[in-house]
């Protein structure tokens, strides 16, 4: 009886991580499947979610909000499975009756995960990513550090990605040339201490290789 008692926390400890990474095994899969869907460059958002990772470490950030950050990055676009697909790959301009509906999906996001309570500390990214620094971004129009860092973080690395990445509308930007947009935004859109960060630090890569 003693030996099974001993072995007992070890077995549920194992049990609970697999549990974990089977089911950020599935936010990855649902990922893809939301890139297949908006037409997005497939790979978009592992990038993006192992950057803002980095970045997250290089910030600071605790590990114990490091798998928050990782699942939040992975569900960043999920509000857009409310905006119709008409929309989301139109490669024409929008209209200004389809940014309203398009700048809605940050709150379609929030409703979506919030029912779901181990994603309610992953919700900072999918609902706040669109915020800005300067205060003239949405849902909520915050400003500076009134938006979570995790979506300050986010911001960054997302925009630089989608910069250098080739669109349906135009060709990628060079590094040098997203870099510079960077610090252009840098005090307007982004977190200034994280742009400076961001364009300092070693950890901007392109991902080859799955998540751990």
């Amino acid at each position: 009886m003693r030996e099974e008692s001993t072995l007992l926390p070890e077995e549920l400890q194992h049990s609970l991580i697999e549990i974990a990474l089977y089911y950020d095994a599935t936010l990855e899969a649902f990922s893809r499947a939301l890139e297949m869907r908006e037409g997005e460059i497939l790979g978009h958002t592992r990038q993006v979610t192992e950057i803002t990772l980095n970045l997250a470490k290089v910030m600071g950030v605790s590990f114990q909000e490091q798998p928050n950050i990782r699942r939040g990055a992975l569900l960043h676009d999920i509000g857009k499975m409310g905006v119709p697909e008409s929309i989301l790959k139109k490669k024409g301009e929008l209209t200004p009756e389809e940014w309203t509906i398009i700048r809605k999906h940050p709150q379609y996001a929030y409703d979506l995960l919030l029912p779901i309570v181990i994603l309610h500390k992953a919700i900072d990214i999918p609902y706040y990513h669109h915020e800005k620094w300067d205060g003239s971004g949405y849902p909520l129009g915050l400003k500076g550090e009134e938006i979570p860092i995790a979506a300050r973080i986010f911001a960054v690395v997302d925009v630089w990605d989608a910069l250098i990445s080739e669109r349906p509308q135009r060709e990628a930007w060079s590094e040098y040339d997203a870099n510079d947009y960077l610090k252009a935004q840098s005090g307007k859109h982004f977190d200034p201490a994280i742009v400076s960060m961001f364009l300092k630090s070693a950890i901007r890569k392109k991902v080859t290789k799955p998540l751990k």
